[in-house]
């Protein structure tokens, strides 16, 4: 393995076997950090129980950890901007192993939370995701799509594997046992992997050539309204998004069918989403991002659609089946939008804002939706709210579109 590890890297090493190695490292380090968006949610209600506070209380953990993990992806984008992707990886991994050691240790409810939010979340579990997608697109040229889009499945496959895995370690051992576990077992394997991504591209552009700043595509508005524009558009998929992801489980109890009716949902979808970002990789190396983009948020608002008119049990696992499918290659398509449209020396940094903004969204949208159904009793204005957010996202990519297709127009 010595071979992984020069401090530099050659141009044409891209889509090479080391390239591919890294990807797997990426996608292991990024499926062991995402421990920290999970850990939270299957703890709660021993979390409640050990504190004394009712469920509210228990859930802002869950709260402040997505809040940090928001601020601490852009910090640590800038970061592996300037160092490198190995710097807030090992970050990632002592903080991780510090955080669950502290969670472990708290004393009151207040500990708790700052442990979650500071350490778990912030410095921790952030680096794992938009600054490991942004570094592997870095690596990537002519399968860019179908790299970005394992690298993003991550998170997906912590919240397949790390669930039980810690239900069962809870239940055997207590939830501050398995918490020390999840610390130790964060540095053993983080850490050692964090040196095997030491080596950096060149990302000048003499060196790159159309993937540095002289080959990006040109645009009407300037690079920070562009900016912007990608953080509006992560913030408007994600809420719509977060409908069915976060109010399903409640939906079908509602419905009648049982709360573990919505879970089995909610499994489906997610599991469906991996196969949805894995598929659209393979389409993005074909179409591009913006066009991904565009047919992962046409397909979205139709199976938003779908569930105002389909509310039987059997119509219910059908459509969240085609939002799986229809949801998985939106976010990933945001890091290769960013790769066409900006230089690939500020990937870090402009990729991890516009990911940690279809976070954010994902927060706004579960709650906006708990509130819509608090106001009317009902879960039908909350979809025709995700659908409205969604509409917004769309015009966004066909507005990217035919910024791209207006200088062929002109042309012609």
């Amino acid at each position: 393995m010595a071979a992984d590890n020069p401090p530099a890297t050659p141009f044409d090493e891209t889509d090479g076997p080391y390239a591919w190695r890294r990807l797997f490292y990426s996608l292991v380090l990024s499926t062991i950090g995402g421990v920290g968006l999970w850990s939270v949610v299957v703890s709660l209600p021993a979390i409640q129980a050990e504190f004394g506070v009712d469920r509210s209380g228990a859930s802002l953990s869950y709260t402040a950890t997505m809040i940090g993990f928001a601020a601490g992806g852009i910090l640590m984008g800038r970061l592996a901007d300037r160092f490198g992707i190995a710097v807030p990886v090992s970050i990632a991994g002592a903080m991780l192993g510090l955080g669950y050691i502290a969670a472990a240790h708290a004393q009151s409810m207040t500990q708790f939370i700052l442990a979650q939010a500071v350490l778990i979340g912030m410095f921790g579990a952030s680096s794992t995701f938009g600054p490991l997608v942004a570094d592997i697109s870095l690596w990537f040229m002519r399968r860019r799509g179908i790299a970005v889009a394992v690298a993003a499945s991550g998170n997906y496959l912590a919240g397949t594997i790390w669930p039980p895995i810690l239900e069962r370690a809870i239940a055997a051992h207590g939830w501050r046992d398995a918490y020390m576990g999840i610390g130790v077992f964060c540095v053993v394997t983080m850490l050692p992997m964090a040196m095997l991504l030491r080596r950096r591209p060149d990302t000048s552009p003499a060196t790159r050539g159309s993937q540095g700043a002289a080959g990006i595509i040109q645009t009407d508005v300037s690079p920070a309204a562009l900016q912007m524009i990608l953080v509006v558009a992560g913030l408007a998929c994600c809420i719509a998004m977060s409908m069915p992801q976060v109010h399903i489980v409640a939906y079908c109890g509602d419905l009648g069918y049982g709360v573990a009716r919505g879970a089995e949902m909610l499994s489906l979808m997610l599991g469906l989403g991996v196969v949805s970002r894995l598929a659209s990789g393979f389409l993005a190396d074909r179409i591009g991002g913006v066009g991904t983009l565009i047919t992962g948020s046409v397909l979205q608002c139709l199976a938003l659609l779908f569930y105002i008119p389909f509310d039987g049990l059997t119509s219910l696992y059908v459509v969240s089946g085609l939002f799986g499918l229809a949801q998985g290659g939106i976010v990933p398509s945001y890091a290769l939008i960013v790769r066409e449209y900006f230089p690939a020396r500020e990937a870090g940094s402009r990729v991890s804002l516009v990911l940690m903004a279809t976070v954010v969204g994902m927060a706004i949208g579960g709650w906006m939706s708990g509130e819509i159904y608090d106001l009317t009793g009902s879960y039908q204005a909350a979809f025709l709210n995700g659908i409205a957010f969604n509409l917004l996202n769309m015009a966004i990519a066909i507005w990217l579109l035919i910024g791209r297709m207006r200088p062929r127009l002109q042309a012609a």
